[in-house]
């Protein structure tokens, strides 16, 4: 079985995501705290918010890649693109 590479588009924001998170998570914490008296505090946070932040970047990641291959797909078959969410065809009203 081939194994398949990570997605470029998808897996730069998630790490950029992921170290700004931390650095956010870790100065919240800092700023509220004595000088030296919550660094493994300020850690844990940082390392919480950091995987918090990259899963949701990674989400929207996901479906945006996702959401144009099938843009793209539709439209190398000659057919039109789909559209935003699930419309059905409403009847002729008379």
């Amino acid at each position: 079985m081939k194994r398949r590479l990570p997605n470029p588009w998808v897996m730069v924001p998630v790490m950029i995501g992921f170290v700004i998170g931390g650095v956010i998570g870790w100065s919240v914490v800092t700023v509220g705290c004595r000088p030296g008296g919550c660094a493994p505090l300020a850690a844990l946070v940082g390392l919480g918010a950091a995987f918090v932040v990259a899963a949701g970047i990674l989400v929207v990641a996901v479906l945006v890649v996702r959401s144009l291959n099938e843009w793209q797909q539709a439209s190398r078959r000659g057919e039109e693109p789909p559209g935003p969410g699930c419309e059905v065809p409403q009847p002729d009203r008379e």
